[in-house]
């Protein structure tokens, strides 16, 4: 019994020992040091106080930072809209009378919503020019633009053994219903503009660009669908001027984007004076 009582006390004295050794053993406390991001924590020997100092060398890179490219392309770009014209005409004058005998401003009115305008761009590329925020913007694509007439109108191809021979009538044919009556005017244009993109590193991104185009007419065609006839196409220039300088801008609001042009000029090379603009959406991935 005095031996397990002697082993009690000499365990007790030694537990005692041990912890009086650690809790004022510091002195010998190297300290801690942690580093997080550019700061580095240290803790003093033998105390509770921490100090924080900076490191200006280290940096912490985000792995989501997207590389921006000085000069990035897209392909095959859509565009859906609408297709209208503002008309100066002044149907009094001999010149439209001539083009368009007994014409007036209604013989032109579109259907509301049916005069659609297309766009398809082969590609548009965009090199950047300051900080990837403002870039230049040029691309080679064609533009479809359909009228689509609620009166009964008719282009007629121009003979060629006539000097300035009318090119416009009215159908009165009796008991002759129009489905669908129509001019297609097709552009292939070049587009170049300025590129303003407030948030470069977003790929859905805030900007809007503005600048001007140069289209060259490859195909105009006069489409009817009527009662008794079926389905006819007239194809010609009918006189339509074959080159289309155009104001145009774009602007970008994350994933929705939308565009427009004015035509500088009239569309037609004499007789009525249109000009002609198309708004709409763009589906592209800039």
């Amino acid at each position: 019994m005095k031996r397990i009582f002697t082993l009690c006390v000499a365990l007790c004295t030694f537990i005692t020992g041990f912890t009086q050794v650690d809790t004022t053993g510091r002195q010998n406390d190297p300290g801690d040091t942690i580093r997080i991001g550019g700061m580095i924590i240290i803790r003093k020997p033998g105390s509770k106080e921490r100090q924080v100092i900076h490191d200006n060398d280290y940096r912490i890179r985000s792995r989501n930072r997207r590389e921006l490219s000085n000069i990035s392309t897209n392909w095959w770009i859509l565009d859906l809209g609408f297709s209208s014209f503002k008309d100066n005409t002044n149907y009094a004058s001999p010149a439209a009378q001539q083009y368009a005998p007994g014409s007036n401003p209604t013989w032109f009115d579109l259907k509301d919503g049916k005069s659609v305008n297309v766009n398809l761009w082969f590609f548009m590329q965009r090199p950047n020019l300051i900080k990837h925020v403002v870039n230049l913007k040029y691309g080679l694509g064609i533009e479809l633009n359909n009228y689509r007439y609620k009166q009964k109108v008719i282009y007629d191809p121009s003979p060629m053994a006539v000097l300035n021979p009318p090119i416009v009538s009215l159908d009165a044919t009796p008991n002759r219903n129009y489905e669908k009556d129509k001019l297609a005017a097709d552009y292939l244009t070049v587009p170049i503009l300025l590129n303003f993109n407030i948030t470069p590193r977003r790929n859905e991104g805030f900007g809007f660009s503005a600048g001007i185009s140069a289209g060259y007419l490859y195909s105009a065609r006069n489409k009817t669908v009527t009662s008794d006839q079926g389905k006819k196409k007239a194809r010609d220039d009918f006189e339509l001027n074959k080159w289309k300088l155009s104001y145009i801008a774009e602007l970008s609001l994350g994933p929705v984007r939308f565009y427009g042009s004015l035509a500088m000029k009239n569309m037609y090379e004499r007789g009525l004076d249109m000009t002609p603009y198309n708004f709409g959406f763009r589906f592209s991935n800039w």
